[in-house]
């Protein structure tokens, strides 16, 4: 199968929210031309090298022919409101996750893929003859490639209406849930049930829930279910009402959040020179692997408009600063959100490169998941 190519053209929307994410810094007043030119070649520089910039060198970049010491003048104002900082006691600086959350807000500059990028994204993506979670790993494994840091996609199982559910019996002590969605989607897990558990409650129990589908997604018909056992008015014996409880709760879990797949973790170790940076990045890996994880970046996806971008802890996923990451929904045809993707990388990624191909590569998986 060959993807459709989304319409060439048009830039990287980002979220209007994310100059307004929870917990980041507020930003200080705007930055006269002069301020704000060095504070971008500060952090171009950053993102090139990784190295601390000096005033010589930037006198030598820049076009606006200021001498060394207006730069360091400049430099140390841009200190005091918390955008540069000094990592050691050369008189170089590196920017602040507060100045990168500056730079991106309003001194980014991000360019278009071209046609050939496009359908080069596009063809890696096309799913004839292969699984959704390959094409899905492929997905990973190019923002990766193109990034050079973790690519990430999050695939939310469907959320849709309910058609069905039902109780088979497996033997002593286990049962079989069955789920259908209103696609025709099935899915089953096994449940332990009561010792001596008569079929009859299995039976009733199915029937009780299936009477209260009414084309609801399992969200809601778990929130119906919660309120009329706290008011008793279920109208279930005790062993029925266990077993619609058990049912349930086989799908709160990793069942029904999706998958997350992440690839390309070891170019986060590419620039770790310290070992409390190699710490942050063990403990990066092992939220990468709960699934809290999934929850919360289905969440920063639902509220995003287009492309946000999160410096250091401020989008909850992480505590450490010294990490980045660049999410978008994927969205169908409809609008309605069907997944996440994103890079995660050390915050000297190249943020004018990434967006884009998050932005672009979204839109080809929103219609793949569509």
């Amino acid at each position: 199968m060959n993807m459709p190519i989304p319409p060439p053209g048009r830039a990287p929307r980002l979220s209007h929210r994310q100059q307004s994410v929870p917990g980041a810094s507020p930003l200080p007043p705007a930055l006269d031309a002069r301020s704000a030119a060095i504070l971008r070649e500060v952090v171009e520089q950053y993102v090139q090298t990784g190295e601390p910039v000096g005033s010589r060198t930037l006198a030598r970049r820049l076009p606006l022919h200021l001498s060394p010491a207006t730069i360091r003048n400049v430099m140390a104002d841009l200190t005091d409101l918390g955008l540069l900082f000094a990592p050691h006691t050369s008189a170089g600086r590196l920017p602040t996750d507060q100045g990168l959350r500056l730079f991106v807000d309003g001194l980014l500059n991000f360019g278009e893929l071209t046609e050939e990028e496009r359908e080069s994204i596009s063809a890696a993506l096309a799913a004839s003859g292969r699984s959704l979670e390959d094409t899905l790993t492929e997905a990973s494994s190019m923002l990766s490639g193109l990034s050079a840091a973790a690519g990430l996609v999050l695939a939310p199982k469907s959320d849709g209406a309910l058609r069905h559910i039902e109780f088979v019996p497996l033997g002593p002590g286990r049962a079989l849930v069955v789920l259908v969605n209103s696609d025709g989607q099935v899915e089953n897990r096994v449940i332990e049930t009561p010792p001596g558990l008569p079929p009859a409650a299995l039976q009733q129990a199915g029937n009780y829930l299936n009477a209260r589908l009414s084309g609801r997604p399992l969200a809601e018909l778990r929130r119906l279910v919660a309120e009329e056992m706290a008011a008793n008015r279920t109208q279930l014996d005790a062993l029925s009402e266990q077993i619609v409880a058990a049912g349930l709760a086989t799908w709160t879990g990793e069942g029904r959040s999706g998958s997350l797949i992440v690839r390309g973790q070891a170019r986060l170790l590419s620039d770790v020179t310290q070992l409390e940076h190699l710490s942050a990045i063990q403990s990066l890996f092992e939220r990468l692997e709960a699934q809290e994880t999934m929850l919360r970046l289905l969440e920063l996806a639902e509220a995003s408009d287009g492309v946000r971008i999160f410096i250091g802890a401020e989008s909850g996923v992480f505590t450490t600063s010294g990490v980045a990451m660049v999410v978008a929904p994927a969205r169908n045809e409809g609008g309605r959100i069907v997944g996440a993707i994103g890079v995660i990388g050390p915050t000297r990624i190249n943020y004018g490169r990434i967006i884009p191909v998050v932005d672009y590569t979204a839109r080809v998986i929103g219609q793949l998941l569509g």
